[in-house]
């Protein structure tokens, strides 16, 4: 059930936090107003609460094993928001990056 929790709120961080990078990009980059912009900082403020509620209490390797979601939901978002058509090597950086990010959480250790 932790590893549940754990990966629900690696999602929910994802979505705000790229969501929020994706807003200002928007509202700067592609100048779509300061609207737009200011959802982005909002959002990326929501993002900053969110690893407060993982299981884990250490928060290096909270943040390193976010960094895999990071990036692969980078990629799916850019898929998604952007119609961006990854290559063989982001996907498989992406599994990379998934992978050590499962194991940076979820690998047994013998008293924290």
């Amino acid at each position: 059930m932790l590893v549940l929790r754990s990966a629900a709120l690696f999602v929910v961080a994802a979505l705000f936090e790229i969501g929020g990078a994706w807003l200002v990009w928007q509202g700067v980059r592609e100048q779509r107003g300061w609207l737009w912009a200011t959802g982005g900082v909002l959002a990326l403020g929501a993002y900053g609460f969110v690893a407060t509620f993982q299981p884990d209490a250490h928060f290096g390797r909270i943040l390193a094993a976010y960094g895999g979601i990071f990036v692969a939901g980078s990629i799916l978002w850019g898929m998604v928001a952007d119609g961006y058509r990854p290559d063989r090597w982001d996907i498989t950086g992406a599994l990379v990056c998934l992978a050590g990010m499962a194991v940076i959480m979820w690998a047994p250790r013998n008293g924290g």
